[in-house]
C-alpha cells in the first residue's frame, strides 16, 4: 500500500466545475447524474528514491479524459476524445 501511495498519490477521478477544481466541497460519494462532468485521470509519479530505477526517478505522467454523464451508458460523452494521448501524438504536438 505504501508504494501505491508513493507512485499514485491522488484519486482516479474528480468532479469538474466551471473553474475546473471548484467542486472541492462536494462529497465523492454522490451518485453520478446526467449532466455532471467528471475527469478520469490515472497517473504515475516516480519519486527520487533509490527503491526505483534512476532512469525513471522524477518522471510523472497523467492521462486525463473529461467525461459528461448521460442518461444512459450510451449517452456518455468523452469531451476530450480528440486530445492527444499516445506518446507519438504528444511528441508531435510538442514539436510544433
Amino acid at each position: 500500500h505504501d508504494i501505491e501511495r508513493q507512485l499514485y498519490p491522488h484519486h482516479v477521478a474528480h468532479y469538474l466545475g466551471l473553474d475546473v477544481h471548484d467542486t472541492i466541497d462536494m462529497s465523492r460519494a454522490l451518485p453520478l447524474r446526467p449532466g455532471m462532468v467528471v475527469t478520469i485521470e490515472p497517473g504515475l509519479y516516480v519519486p527520487y528514491d533509490d527503491r526505483f530505477p534512476k532512469a525513471f526517478q522524477g518522471i510523472g505522467i497523467r492521462i486525463e479524459d473529461d467525461i459528461a454523464v448521460g442518461q444512459t451508458e450510451a449517452d456518455i460523452e468523452n469531451l476530450s476524445a480528440s486530445a492527444p494521448k499516445s506518446p507519438a501524438d504528444i511528441e508531435a504536438c510538442m514539436a510544433r
